[in-house]
């Protein structure tokens, strides 16, 4: 039997895609009591047949998360999908207030690379300012800044096989993609084993440009795609008139605002360190997922 920190271990957002995934990796390593959470129970019965405690709490919904995580010792708070700014820090900051008050030893928090103030990315405020509150609230803690999904090129991959060429308004910026799977990995170390208090960077082994990603998805297709380079405000412009509404189209050009400038260039080994194997390469991702690359976008 593996070793771990003493449970109860809780998973927020346990019915995401990142949720689920640290919950094999949980009951793969062994590891005993899991309580998930979620704001919809019924969602996670596969889970409750494995023996995870599954209980209805909501970040925002702060009366609901007392029940939820009584009797934990260690959570795991994945970030909320708020994109609106404000929005997500007010409901971190009532599931770190849940956690203080349930006395729970230690918070994973899953961060963004380069929170800061200057960082183009719409919500990195948010995440700055909830790590901010992690730390003044006496748990030890584990902050794991996240950096791009490589599992996002499969969104745009598709199409730029389709059209013959990659947009992006990311310049010659790079960013160090990691798979949600790795992401999953981290998370689940850190909450059954982290001690102390750390900030990690989360990324895949390298650092790589859109131009870097063009090259293999033409040898992904077997035909040339170049990367075409776009102004951040003319990149808005073409996503806005293919049906995205504003305020979406500029959050997903932020990240590549970010790219271009830097703040997602952070390649680290720490990934490696705290589950001793290195992140996925987007090459071999994207090799791997070839099948769904060619298959026309919808």
């Amino acid at each position: 039997m593996a070793s771990f920190q003493n449970g109860p271990f809780i998973v927020t957002g346990a019915s995401g895609q990142l949720g689920r995934q640290v919950i094999d990796q949980l009951i793969e390593a062994g590891a005993d009591p899991i309580i998930a959470v979620t704001r919809n129970a019924d969602k996670l019965a596969e889970f409750r047949d494995k023996g995870v405690d599954v209980r209805q709490g909501d970040f925002n919904a702060p009366e609901t998360l007392g029940p939820a995580i009584a009797g934990g010792k260690r959570i795991l708070i994945i970030s909320t999908d708020d994109l609106e700014p404000g929005k997500r820090l007010a409901a971190h900051s009532n599931a770190i207030t849940a956690a203080r008050e349930a006395g729970i030893d230690h918070i994973v928090y899953t961060s963004l690379a380069s929170p800061v103030p200057e960082s183009p990315i719409t919500f990195s405020k948010d995440h700055q300012n909830t790590e901010k509150l992690i730390e003044q609230s006496g748990a030890s803690y584990t902050i794991l800044r996240n950096n791009l999904y490589t599992d996002l090129l499969l969104m745009s991959g598709p199409q730029a096989i389709d059209m013959g060429q990659l947009f992006a308004a990311a310049g010659d910026g790079r960013a160090s993609y990691v798979t949600r799977a790795d992401c999953a990995r981290a998370a689940a170390a850190a909450l059954m084993n982290a001690t102390g208090r750390e900030v990690l960077d989360i990324t895949g082994p390298e650092s790589i440009g859109q131009a870097d990603i063009a090259a293999l998805l033409s040898d992904i297709a077997g035909k040339d795609i170049p990367y075409v380079p776009m102004p951040a405000e003319d990149m808005v412009q073409a996503m806005i008139a293919n049906g995205l509404p504003e305020f979406m189209a500029r959050v997903f050009v932020s990240f590549d605002q970010a790219t271009a400038e830097g703040y997602l260039d952070v390649a680290s080994d720490d990934l490696e360190t705290l589950t001793g194997k290195s992140g996925q390469s987007v090459a071999d991702f994207l090799t791997e997922n070839r099948a769904v690359l060619l298959r026309a976008p919808q």
